[in-house]
């Protein structure tokens, strides 16, 4: 486990993050990572002089088996509540199967997709206990404002704490050779406006379900990397 800043630390859950955070009502945990897995987190918790049942919360960027597939055994080891967007829930909590992906454009987003996604795996339920509404800010460790983020899973949500001014964006991208896609999209078009749609929010910090947090101007490398309009890029260009 590592500090981010203060009050957030990363959890390697098996090339997958989850970050847990310290707050006054308690801590609370940002995705699952792979399954079996559970025991960082259980270890992180007692890093920290805390024990297991301070963990209050448990919420889900989305789906995927890469960030719920420890949820099960943390849960039975814990009594947080969890949070995820409604779009995904029912697939939480059935197990999966999970929705089809298209693998990023690219070479080794057909290599790291095939790798790593298999649609047909089949987890430990998971039972949802609230749903996430788009735009709120859920009053847990001091704030947490919903942002809806479609593409790469149609339920996922990346969450801005507000305290830190940390975004946590799931896999809207990944931060393992700089800045760039998921291994994979169910819908790419909506992928693009959802890294448009961080790239417009003002935060200093950034976490990733893959990839190396940034602790400080986060929100600059977004701009630089998202903030244009890729197709107005590329009509700029052939124009030139």
């Amino acid at each position: 486990m590592k500090r981010v800043i203060k009050g957030v630390h990363i959890v390697p859950m098996g090339f997958a993050n989850a970050f847990l955070i310290e707050g006054d009502d308690g801590l609370t945990l940002i995705d699952a990572g792979y399954p079996n897995k559970e025991a960082a987190v259980f270890g992180a918790i007692r890093d920290l002089g805390r024990s297991p049942d301070q963990l209050k919360h448990l919420i889900f960027t989305h789906c995927h088996p890469d960030h719920i597939g420890s949820a099960a055994a943390i849960l039975r080891g814990t009594a947080a509540r969890t949070y995820m967007h409604p779009l995904d829930i029912p697939i939480a909590e059935s197990g999966g199967p999970f929705r089809p992906m298209t693998p990023a454009p690219g070479v080794l987003g057909r290599v790291l997709c095939n790798l790593f996604f298999h649609p047909d795996k089949r987890l430990g339920p998971v039972a949802i206990d609230q749903p996430l509404t788009p735009g709120e800010t859920l009053p847990v460790a001091g704030g947490f404002e919903v942002i809806h983020v479609p593409g790469h899973c149609a339920g996922q949500v990346a969450l801005l704490w507000r305290p830190g001014r940390m975004l946590f964006a799931a896999d809207v991208c990944t931060n393992v050779m700089g800045l760039g896609d998921p291994v994979g999209f169910e819908n790419l078009e909506q992928g693009r406006v959802s890294q448009r749609t961080l790239a417009s929010l003002s935060f200093d910090a950034a976490g990733f379900g893959h990839g190396k947090p940034i602790a400080r101007d986060a929100s600059t490398r977004f701009r630089n990397k998202y903030g244009q309009n890729p197709e107005h890029v590329h009509q700029q260009r052939s124009a030139a």
